[in-house]
């Protein structure tokens, strides 16, 4: 098995400071791709870190057409090709739909949903100029099974599976696989710590979390984003280049049903 699965190709990561997307930077860069990790903000606790896995940070706004397509463009000139683009960049957004305001629902749409298109329009071009290539958008289970408490977001995850069931119908014949992960309740991320931070008893909370999703239960624990990164390196390999169109649930369970007592 080759030890580098990713050498001699360039990625792209969105979200890249924390969490999913951090995890999934350091795990493409140590399988030998050279990684553009683009976030909204920079963090100084990845610096020493990025610079020894060669990891490029970048400040990208995904929900302007100005700062993607600098990142993709940079991204590029780096080694003149693009073979993996991670769309991982979100945020959340618990309301009911009488209450939010037209400015949050773009907000949310435009940074979970919108941002994979304006990253998917300027990176298939290279993609095929190189023979191909992989885009992986994370969604989450709430686009695989709608939530009550956040329709928007929901909404949000769910066109994202949709994009990513028609570009991989799209660009099959320019060997460009699209695919989906699913995840959730995944720990130390910016939108769980987010959400933890402004509960009333966090504990409580992380609880209530956990027990939605049956392994996660089992085991008494959140999933990781070390695992999430997992199956998104897996997706972006050559082991999986004939799978297209999927949408990986790596949610213990959650999006299966109602949980047995």
């Amino acid at each position: 098995m080759n030890e580098l699965p990713f050498e001699g190709r360039t990625a792209v990561v969105t979200g890249g400071a924390d969490g999913i997307g951090r995890a999934t930077a350091v795990r493409l860069a140590l399988g030998g791709a050279r990684v553009f990790a683009g976030d909204i903000q920079s963090r100084e606790e990845n610096n020493q870190r990025f610079a020894k896995l060669g990891i490029t940070a970048l400040v990208c706004d995904v929900r302007s057409d100005a700062d993607v397509r600098k990142l993709i463009e940079t991204a590029v000139a780096a080694n003149d090709r693009l073979d993996i683009l991670v769309n991982n960049a979100g945020i959340g957004l618990v309301k009911q739909i009488p209450d939010v305001t037209e400015e949050e629902w773009d907000r949310c749409l435009d940074t979970n949903f919108k941002a994979a298109f304006l990253t998917a329009k300027y990176a298939i071009g290279p993609m095929r100029a190189c023979g191909g290539g992989s885009i992986i958008n994370v969604s989450s289970n709430a686009g695989l099974l709608p939530r009550a408490h956040d329709p928007v977001y929901s909404t949000s995850k769910g066109a994202l599976i949709a994009l990513t069931r028609s570009l991989a119908l799209c660009h099959a014949r320019d060997k460009i696989r699209v695919n989906s992960v699913c995840p959730g309740p995944v720990g130390d991320t910016g939108m769980m710590n987010a959400d933890l931070k402004k509960a009333i008893d966090p504990a409580a909370l992380a609880d209530q979390m956990i027990d939605a999703s049956p392994l996660a239960k089992a085991y008494r624990r959140m999933i990781t984003p070390d695992e999430v990164a997992e199956a998104i390196c897996y997706l972006a390999s050559d082991a999986a280049v004939m799978v297209t169109g999927t949408s990986v649930a790596i949610d213990g369970g959650k999006s299966l049903g109602v949980p047995p007592k």
